[in-house]
């Protein structure tokens, strides 16, 4: 079962863009509420879609350079890379059907 892994500014190039797989990096914070609503979605997505997405967690407290880089103004802020390209991006705490539909979206 995958699970989704943590990120820092160290390792988002390696990790993300030279990912073969698509990625969704979740730029969080643990004192955000809305970033924990979105966190049981994320590991389901991780187990689900394992052999095709990986799934990142960017603490931005920690990481602020990553965060600075890609614009992140609020969280949690979803964005979903492809190609080592950022292709799409959530920001918010949204359903799971939600995220699923813009995920199927970008593996099409």
């Amino acid at each position: 079962m995958n699970k989704p892994f943590a990120v820092t500014d160290d390792t988002f190039e390696v990790e993300v863009i030279q990912s073969d797989k698509t990625v969704i990096v979740d730029f969080w914070a643990i004192w955000c509420g809305p970033c924990k609503m979105v966190e049981p979605s994320l590991d389901e997505i991780a187990s689900e879609y394992g052999d095709r997405v990986k799934v990142a967690r960017l603490d931005v407290d920690a990481n602020n350079g990553t965060a600075g880089r890609y614009g992140i103004m609020s969280i949690p802020s979803l964005l979903f890379f492809r190609n080592g390209e950022e292709v799409d991006r959530v920001i918010g705490a949204v359903p799971k059907s939600h995220l699923l539909a813009r995920l199927d979206r970008v593996l099409a």
